[in-house]
C-alpha cells in the first residue's frame, strides 16, 4: 500500500537536485532520477533511503535501495550502495522529505466542503449535526459518526464503525468495527522538530495511522501520523482515554493500555501487551509479545517476551517488590 496517498508530490527528482539541496558534491557523473524518500525497510529501487544510527544497519540487506543518506561514522559499515554522507542525517531527510512533499508541513485543517450526498444515498451511514467531511473520502456501511466531527480528505473509514462527537481524523485508514471515542485526534503531524537557536526546524511527516479490525480507541486520545512510514494499531488493541501515541509507533494485536499511557517515536509493542496507566514508553524502543508493564512505570531499555516489569526505570517485577523493602 502506498503510505503517500495523502500528500501531494513530486514525481521524482534528479540525484544532482537533491545532492545541491545537502550541499554536497553530486556523488554521480550520469543523470539519475529518484521517485521517493522511503524508510529503510520500505524503499524501493527508486527511492532515497538513509541509516542515522547503527541499529538500521540490519536492515541493510533487506533493502532494495541503492542511494543512502548517511553520517562519516557508519560509511565504512555500508559497501556496495550509492552513499550520500552529511553531518546530520535526520536534518538532510527532512530537507529532501520537504522536497519531495513540498506542502508536506502545512497541517491546516479543510475548509468550505460539500457533503457528498451521494455517499449517504449509496449507504446507510448516520451522520451527526455539523459533520464535515473532505473529499475523496471512504466511508464503510453502518458507520456512525457524532455531532461536530471532521473526516479530512482521502480518510478510509470501514463498515460497522462508530466515530464519536469532536472526532478530527487526518491522514487515516480504519479497517472493520473501530470505535474512536468522542475528542479524539488521529492523523495529526508528530512533535518531530530539530532544536536550533534562532528558529526550530520542523520535519515533515509525509506518513499515515493505520488502525486495524476491532479497534476501540478511548476519548482524549491523539494519535500522531508517521513520519516517513505507518503509525500502526494492531487488530482488537483496545486503548484507554487520555493516551498518546507518537509518529512511527507501531502497536501489535490484543494490546490493553490504560488511561494516560503515553509512547515516544519509533517504539514497537508487540501482541498481547498489558499497560497499567501513566506509564511512559521511552522512542524507539522494542517490547515483546505478552509483555505486562505496571502503573506509572517509565520504560527506557527494550523488554523481552513475556516479561512482567514495574517501577521507574522499568525493571523485572520481582526486582521491584525486592527494591521498595530496601
Amino acid at each position: 500500500m502506498n503510505s503517500n496517498f495523502f500528500y501531494k508530490k513530486n514525481s521524482k527528482i534528479a540525484l544532482k537536485e537533491i545532492c545541491k539541496e545537502l550541499k554536497i558534491k553530486n556523488i554521480l557523473q550520469k543523470n539519475i532520477f529518484l521517485e521517493d524518500i522511503k524508510t529503510i525497510d520500505e524503499a524501493s529501487k527508486k527511492d532515497l533511503t538513509f541509516i542515522h544510527s547503527s541499529k538500521y544497519l540490519k536492515y541493510l540487506p533487506k533493502t532494495k535501495s541503492n542511494f543512502i543518506i548517511t553520517s562519516a561514522k557508519l560509511k565504512n559499515y555500508i559497501i556496495n550502495r550509492n552513499l550520500l554522507v552529511v553531518d546530520n542525517v535526520l536534518i538532510s531527510v527532512a530537507k529532501i522529505t520537504e522536497l519531495f512533499y513540498p506542502n508536506s508541513l502545512n497541517d491546516n485543517f479543510i475548509y468550505d466542503k460539500k457533503l457528498n450526498n451521494n455517499l449517504l444515498r449509496l449507504k446507510k451511514i448516520t451522520l451527526g449535526s455539523n459533520v464535515l467531511i473532505g473529499k475523496n473520502v471512504k466511508i464503510g456501511n453502518n458507520t456512525f459518526i457524532g455531532h461536530n466531527s471532521i473526516i479530512e480528505d482521502n480518510v478510509i473509514i470501514g463498515k460497522n464503525c462508530c466515530i464519536g462527537s469532536n472526532v478530527i481524523i487526518k491522514k487515516t485508514i480504519t479497517g472493520n468495527n473501530v470505535h474512536i471515542l468522542d475528542g479524539s485526534i488521529i492523523g495529526k503531524k508528530g512533535f518531530g522538530f530539530f532544536p536550533k537557536k534562532t528558529k526550530n526546524l520542523r520535519y515533515p511527516h509525509v506518513g499515515m495511522v493505520l488502525v486495524k479490525d476491532n479497534v476501540e480507541i478511548g476519548s482524549n486520545c491523539t494519535i500522531d501520523r508517521g513520519s516517513l512510514s505507518k503509525t500502526i494499531i494492531g487488530e482488537n488493541t483496545f486503548i484507554d482515554n487520555q493516551v498518546h501515541i507518537a509518529h512511527n509507533v507501531k502497536i501489535g494485536k490484543n494490546c490493553i493500555i490504560a488511561g494516560q499511557v503515553g509512547f515516544a517515536g519509533s517504539s514497537e509493542i508487540g501482541d498481547n501487551v498489558l499497560i497499567g496507566g501513566q506509564a511512559g514508553i521511552s522512542g524507539h524502543l522494542k517490547i515483546g509479545n505478552n509483555v505486562k508493564i505496571g502503573g506509572g512505570s517509565g520504560v527506557v531499555k527494550d523488554i523481552e517476551d513475556n516479561q512482567i516489569v514495574m517501577g521507574y526505570p522499568a525493571v523485572d517485577f520481582r526486582q521491584f517488590l525486592k527494591n521498595q523493602k530496601k
